[in-house]
Formats: C-alpha cells, structure tokens, sequence
C-alpha cells in the first residue's frame, strides 16, 4: 500500500512540474506553441545576438498636464531644447460678475467716456521645478489667441505643432516679461516661504481685463461654461519664447487674474476688493512645441544608441525571431528576457538632464498608433519596466508571447500570400522590430487589490541617456524553450 501511495506522489509531483513548465509562457495567439500533457518535455537554452540603432522623434503626441517654457542645451551631448506652449483658460460653469452699478469706477488715464472697471490684470504661470541656474535671465512674449482658429477638444496635438497658426496673422504681443526662475523682487524669505510657489508673474493692460468683464455684462451666457467662453470672450495665449538660453520651466498652472473693486449692494458704504480667476487647467487644452537641434549626429553614433525625451530620439530593436525558431520549429519559447545596460554620463555638469524613468516597448508599426488609442501594455505586443538603478539597467523580463506572436503572423501572411519566407519579410521590412520609448505610466488597483495599469503617455521630462549597442555592436537575449518529442 505505501508503495502505491509513493508511486502517485512521485507521478502527481512530475504531472505539477510538466504543469509548471507548461505554465511559464502562454505566447499564443489561441494555443500556438502549448505542448499537450503526452508529451515529453526537456529544457534548452541559447543566446542569440540582438542588433539597436537610435531612431529620431520628431513628434510625439502632446498630451501633458504640464507645459513647457525655455531653451537649454543638454551638457552630455550638446544638443538643444526650446520649448514654447500655448494654453486655454477655464471658467466655472454661469460664472457671474458683481452688478454692474455696483463697480467703482477706477480713474480713467484718457479720459474717454467709459470708466474702467478693471484695477488690474494679470497672468500667473506657476511652476514647481526649473532646469539651468535660477538666476539665468529669460524673455518671452504673449500673443492672444485668435477666435478663427481654436484650439480644439478631440483633435491631437503634436509637439512639432506650429502654435503661431493659433494666432492672428500680423498681431503683436499683449505683453513681454523678463524673467529669471527666482524671482528677486521677493525677499529670500517670501521665497523660502512653505506659502510662496515659484510664478512667472506677466501683467497685463488692464483695459484687456475690462474688456473680459464687459463681455459679461453685454452676454452673460458668454461665461456659462469653458467651451463657450473659450470661442466668445478668450480662446486662451501663446506664451512664446523670445530670447535667452539656459533655463526651461515645467509650468504646472496658469491663471489670468482679474482685479476690480465693488460697492457692497445692501451697504453702500463699503467697498470690497474682487478677484476673478481663470486658470489653465485639466479641463481645457494646453500644449506644448519642441524644437530640438543636432540629433542627426548622435542618430549616426554607432557605438551607442540613445534615448532622449521630450521630442528627441528612441532606440530601435531588430528581434532576432528567424534565429530564434531555425532549428526549434516544434519547440515552446517558455523566456525571452532583453537586458539593457545604460552608460553612466561623461560629463559632470549639475546640470545634467535626468535618466528616463520608464521605457516602453511597442512593436514599431505601432509606435504612433499606440498613443493615439490610448492604449496601455498588453504584455504581448507591448511591455513596460523600470530603470534599475542599482544594475544600471532596464530589464524585460519575458518577451516569450511577442516573439511567438511575431513568428505566427508571419507564418500566416506566408500562407495567406503564397509568398517565401525572404519574400515575405522584404514586405514587412518591420515585422520583427520594436522600439524602446520613454513614458509615464499611471495605474490603480483593481476589485482583486491587482495593480492595473490605466494610463501610458510620453515621457515629457528633460531626459537623455546612453544605452549599450549600437550599429554593429550587438547585445544579447536568452531564450530557454520547452524542448519536447
């Protein structure tokens, strides 16, 4: 009897690890590549030799909560950024001035007929973190947008976007600033204050905010909600860089303030300061342009490749797929695991640009696609992972399903074709590349406490890094497969 029972242990312990072989990639596409349980299973392992380039950017899609303002060059590379955005405004649904009787009139500089009921009016740009020295001088300009041509809701914006085609044809700037981050008109300690947030205060004429509240008075349904107030009354600003380098802002909120002075209705004799406050925020668009300057030299760099955000350069991976199955046509890639090593920086400025914190990797015919679905990684035809900061490396752990994906699809189009093999992929010169993208991610856990990945978005930090490879200077993958008879 305790024979028997020894032999069903030892026979369910080799059924668990023929399960748990079985178990460690699921790459199909149905059951593409699963041994049945009549098998006989053994591993196998092999290093292939993986080929990168660096791809350029040009664009990337705008889509960001924060905008960008400067012109800084990248201390490792030598390479430019310039950056200018453009921004609507929102206002709370039936937004409603004081009466208009009830406005102080405010002394009128050419004494035209109409007093002004405006005391003062400004735009605010609030940033919490800067690049380059925060005593750098900066300038820049302010352009009203214009009503004939709105930025819309549901279109996509690119980062090469020409923000000018937003603006009257031939119309000069509302206002200029110059600027440094810190803002030496404060004290150190109003700087220093947990109260105080570094802005970029640019005032404004305050006939301009007259003319904002007048609107309201002539059609109060002007102001009923954003998108109206956008296309009647202010379609937003281009806020354009007009000279100086050395600093770029990550602008996190503007507001366009109203100041104006009112008497009390049920107290004629008091009068109180007013405030009306637009800010740009989430609920209306705001986008940003870049330009970078001498990409293509690093492009053709061999001896690395590169990954520079916002708009700049990704690297480019040929999988070596062909390799992979020549003499395992009958066998199961159970990993495939791609490890990528970062060189540390040259140069040892402060000011170096940061390492990018997460890449994606999406198969390049998708590349564009990917981010105007709004997709997230579904772990076989797109995949994301972290820097490592203490390996120096970004690691995708198992690209097992989208080789096996790749493979069958190319399996399919041969058979649906008539085509050969070689034929075939001179088609789909693509079908076997990905590229490595710097992103941001954001997720939330699900009903089973799971973290579930909900958004994926271009990385629009200040970043650049080397990674190993290069035309002509291979890196390495591992694959073990399920080998069986």
């Amino acid at each position: 009897m305790q024979h028997d029972m020894k032999r069903h242990i030892h026979f369910g312990l080799l059924i668990m690890a023929v399960l748990l072989t079985m178990s460690a990639c699921n790459e199909d596409t149905g059951s593409l590549g699963i041994p049945s349980q009549d098998d006989i299973i053994t591993p196998d392992d092999s290093i292939f030799n993986v080929f990168t380039n660096s791809l350029a950017l040009d664009s990337i899609l705008s889509i960001s909560y924060t905008s960008y303002l400067g012109d800084i060059q990248d201390p490792e590379t030598g390479t430019r950024i310039r950056a200018d955005f453009a921004s609507q405004f929102h206002t709370f649904e039936n937004y409603s001035f004081p009466r208009r009787n009830l406005l102080f009139p405010q002394d009128n500089s050419d004494h035209s007929d109409d007093p002004i009921a405006c005391d003062s009016c400004e735009i605010r740009l609030y940033f919490s973190s800067y690049f380059g020295k925060a005593d750098n001088p900066m300038k820049l300009e302010v352009y009203p947008l214009s009503k004939n041509c709105i930025i819309e809701e549901g279109t996509d914006y690119y980062t090469n976007t020409d923000l000018a085609q937003f603006v009257e044809s031939g119309a000069k700037p509302i206002a200029t600033k110059v600027f440094t981050p810190a803002d030496y008109i404060l004290s150190d300690a109003e700087r220093q204050s947990s109260t105080h947030t570094d802005n970029v205060r640019i005032v404004l004429d305050k006939r301009f905010g007259t003319e904002l509240m007048e609107a309201y008075y002539a059609h109060p349904e002007y102001y009923k909600d954003s998108y109206t107030f956008i296309r009647k009354v202010c379609p937003g600003f281009y806020f354009k860089l007009k000279s100086g380098t050395g600093t770029m802002l990550s602008v996190d909120v503007g507001t366009l303030n109203i100041y104006f002075t009112f008497y009390d209705a049920h107290n004629p004799d008091s009068i109180y300061n007013g405030i009306t406050r637009f800010a740009a925020t989430p609920e209306v668009i705001q986008t940003t342009h870049f330009e970078s300057d001498d990409l293509q030299q690093l492009i053709d760099t061999s001896a690395c490749t590169f990954l520079k955000t916002p708009a700049g350069i990704c690297t480019e991976v040929t999988l070596p797929i062909s390799e992979i199955y020549a003499e395992h046509q009958n066998d199961s890639v159970n990993k495939a695991q791609l490890t990528l090593m970062r060189y540390n920086n040259q140069s040892s400025s402060e000011y170096s640009l940061g390492i990018p914190g997460t890449l994606l990797l999406v198969r390049k015919q998708n590349m564009y696609s990917f981010f105007a679905n709004r997709e997230v990684a579904d772990s076989q035809t797109s995949y994301t992972t972290t820097f490592d900061a203490t390996y120096n490396t970004y690691t995708f752990q198992n690209l097992c399903r989208l080789i096996s994906y790749c493979q069958h699809e190319k399996q399919q189009g041969m058979h649906e074709s008539g085509l050969s093999e070689a034929a075939w992929e001179a088609a789909h010169p693509d079908w076997n590349h990905v590229v490595l993208i710097p992103v941001k991610t954001n997720s939330t856990l699900d009903s089973q406490g799971l973290s579930k990945q909900v958004s994926v978005v271009h990385d629009m930090d200040m970043n650049s890094t080397r990674l190993v490879g290069g035309p002509g200077q291979p890196i390495q993958m591992q694959v073990i497969y399920s080998k069986y008879k």
